[in-house]
């Protein structure tokens, strides 16, 4: 049995890009999509001058444009419900929308079940802005706050408003949400759950738009930069998007003449376990681990490889772990070096949170 699945439909937003064509331009031409704010901007945009005034402020936020922007009434979507809803949950749905657009499928005609397999970062527009102005919430059940901050609902909203009768999961597993989702969604495929399968993630982080505090020893970069397995590295920059890619297994995609853009050979999933210093650190044993499972899974030798798109913090603790574990991975397989390059689109946009996965 072919396991192949092919990715026949994509959309995104991700910072400094309104779309995929742009994103790529962007990572061809080396483009930082990390923005840096003046004093003057960032007073106009609600930064506080202490804030400014702390040594240990960055200037930096790496945000997409138009968060606040929804197209509520091509959803069918009340002006006060879209109101109420988390800006990721609405640009979810817009992105959910673009990507079966993109490979050229409608709930409404298509007659097989599309699945939804997606999770999304903490919702800081009901830290941030509705629990701030109680009159906007004070007359809502709290069923209607639920529904529309939630990211139970992330799915399913997306699932009701585009007629798609697959299985509807969110998935939340940090920053490995979206490929956690991408494996989901490939296993219902495979299993026969899902003729097709929408998988992504969204992270649209307000507290850190427009800068943040670095903390000695944090994760954050103390400059704005993230240098991915350099050796000036010395943290990350948060930042937000969104991407969605839409599956289908590869016999069915070239039964029905499908654009193609890639094909997932192979997945796997695993746990360090206590195998680490830390809850937040990683762990060499369990990323080789998997790395092995899922060469196994796709079939293929480890010297087939030319490129990795890797998690790549640009952290001096994760950097190095991840390098070692593929080694470790690929050296079971294959004596060869030098012939695999390894990379991360973190350098160019930051890291997106539930979406980091989907984005590289």
């Amino acid at each position: 049995m072919d396991t192949g699945i092919a990715v026949i439909g994509m959309a995104g937003r991700f910072p400094a890009a309104p779309d995929l064509n742009v994103f790529w331009q962007n990572l061809r031409t080396k483009v930082e999509a990390i923005r840096f704010f003046g004093s003057e901007e960032l007073l106009s945009l609600g930064v506080m001058q202490k804030q400014l005034d702390n040594p240990k402020f960055v200037r930096a936020g790496a945000c997409f444009d138009r968060v606040e922007m929804f197209d509520a009434s091509f959803f069918g979507i009340p002006p006060r419900e879209a109101e109420i809803t988390d800006p990721q949950h609405r640009i979810f749905l817009e992105c959910a929308w673009e990507a079966l657009e993109d490979a050229g499928y409608c709930g409404d005609t298509y007659s097989g079940a599309i699945g939804v397999y997606a999770g999304a970062a903490m919702n800081t527009y009901l830290l941030c802005n509705l629990f701030r102005a109680p009159q906007a919430t004070q007359s809502l059940e709290l069923l209607q706050l639920n529904v529309g901050n939630s990211s139970d609902f992330l799915t399913t909203r997306v699932s009701y408003k585009l007629n798609l009768q697959g299985p509807s999961h969110t998935v939340q597993t940090a920053c490995s949400t979206s490929l956690v989702a991408v494996h989901v969604a490939c296993q219902s495929l495979l299993h026969g759950e899902s003729d097709m399968a929408l998988a992504g993630g969204i992270s649209i982080n307000l507290k850190l738009r427009y800068g943040y505090e670095y903390l000695d020893g944090g994760v954050m970069s103390p400059d704005g930069h993230c240098r991915a397995f350099d050796s000036r590295a010395q943290g990350t920059v948060f930042g937000s998007g969104v991407g969605v890619v839409v599956l289908k297994k590869l016999d069915s995609a070239v039964r029905d003449r499908d654009q193609i853009y890639a094909v997932i050979k192979g997945t796997a999933l695993n746990n360090d376990g206590n195998f680490k210093i830390g809850y937040t650190a990683p762990s060499i044993h369990g990323q080789a681990r998997v790395i092995r499972e899922a060469l196994a899974n796709a079939d293929i030798g480890a010297d087939t490889i030319d490129y990795i798109e890797a998690h790549g913090t640009g952290t001096t603790l994760g950097d190095p772990i991840e390098v070692q574990a593929l080694t470790q991975a690929f050296r079971s397989q294959t004596k060869r070096k030098g012939y695999c390059a390894i990379g991360s689109v973190k350098t160019n946009l930051g890291h997106l949170d539930a979406a980091a996965g989907v984005a590289g």
